[in-house]
């Protein structure tokens, strides 16, 4: 039985499962509410970021389904 090479990159379709589970990953990180003082925050923060990075990463663009500020989601402007 003959091996296949591996791929070097992920497919459109590879890309779109890993982007739809790392919006999953995303929501369970940020959705508990918890104080910004616990150790549990500080390292979900953590692995945020590298959840973030990773999907930069391998997209090779900022991630769709968050865009933060220091006051939320940043919405696209509509002026033109």
């Amino acid at each position: 039985m003959a091996r296949s090479k591996p791929s070097k990159q992920l497919s459109q379709a590879e890309i779109e499962c890993f982007l739809t589970a790392a919006e999953a990953q995303h929501l369970s990180i940020v959705k508990p509410f918890i104080s910004p003082h616990c150790d549990h925050y500080r390292q979900t923060r953590v692995l945020h970021e590298a959840l973030l990075k990773t999907v930069r990463e391998v997209t090779g663009k900022e991630v769709e389904f968050i865009r933060w500020n220091t006051t939320g989601p940043v919405r696209p402007s509509t002026a033109g």
